[in-house]
């Protein structure tokens, strides 16, 4: 399945990152890929920055997100493309909104929507109200699983993507931190799994958006300038290069996760329970 991860530049308006959006669609679809993946907050905007200040000057129009939305999945019906956005997703006053990604179908549908459950400080005290469960869709035969942002510091979250069969976990975000680069490498490594990771245009000096391979190693990333890019690559399950990534060490450490082996060929001798003896 080829799929693209986009750099897209994200505003607080939805009324200007809409029109980006559709733009990368477009190219995505002419390049043949089946699913595009976008940033944190990439409809809505992100409140990026330190405590309240992050907020200063963003109100969000919730009339012209929605209606953006609507246009952006009318779209992904007309190109018969999955479409992931970022966006706020309004709750019942005085409930904060959740921090989303919305999966749209290729026929314009939402097929689900993931809330972020795990959030900083900052936005679990003062911005959004965080969500209670995953999110795994099947497209193309391949098993996808959703996070946002800060998650890539929960481990436990990418085990669980692991156990419930991910082939590729998309993860969509808005910081500027190098190491989150780094981390995504060893999830996918681990999980064995592919990683799609969208960055913000502005935020991609730190981290450009790319696609991590189940062998931890980037098969393609979009340049590192600061500037709106798309990046397009194929979910290849017979590449030779990933064989032992995807037929092996996942089977194998989904057995040893399970307890499977391991229990069984646990053994009773006293040399094993004297543990401060040589």
């Amino acid at each position: 399945m080829r799929i693209a991860i986009a750099q897209t530049e994200v505003a607080l308006d939805a009324r200007v990152n809409g029109p980006r959006i559709r733009s990368q669609m477009r190219e995505a679809a002419a390049a043949g890929a089946r699913l595009i993946q976008f940033t944190e907050g990439a409809m809505s905007g992100y409140p990026s920055g330190p405590g309240k200040q992050a907020l200063a000057g963003w109100n969000i129009d919730w009339s012209a997100l929605r209606a953006e939305l609507e246009e952006t999945a009318a779209l992904a019906a007309d190109l018969s493309l999955w479409t992931v956005i970022g966006a706020a997703h309004r709750l019942t006053p005085p409930h904060r909104p959740h921090n989303s990604l919305y999966v749209i179908s290729d026929r314009g549908e939402i097929a689900g929507r993931y809330d972020k459950r795990l959030l900083s400080y900052s936005e679990v005290t003062e911005w959004y109200a965080p969500g209670a469960r995953p999110l795994v869709l099947e497209v193309d035969g391949f098993r996808l699983a959703f996070l946002l942002c800060i998650e890539i510091q929960f481990p436990e979250l990418f085990v669980e993507c692991s156990q419930l069969g991910a082939d590729l976990v998309l993860i969509s975000t808005f910081s500027r931190d190098p190491m989150f680069a780094i981390q995504a490498q060893g999830h996918a490594a681990c999980g064995a799994f592919w990683l799609g990771f969208s960055v913000p245009a502005q935020h991609s000096d730190a981290a450009p958006a790319g696609l991590v391979g189940p062998d931890g190693r980037w098969i393609a990333q979009a340049p590192a300038d600061g500037q709106p890019s798309l990046v397009i690559a194929d979910l290849d399950r017979m590449d030779k290069t990933l064989q032992v990534a995807l037929r092996h060490a996942r089977s194998w450490r989904a057995r040893a996760r399970s307890g499977e082996l391991h229990q069984a060929a646990q053994v009773e001798d006293p040399r094993s329970l004297a543990t401060h003896r040589f």
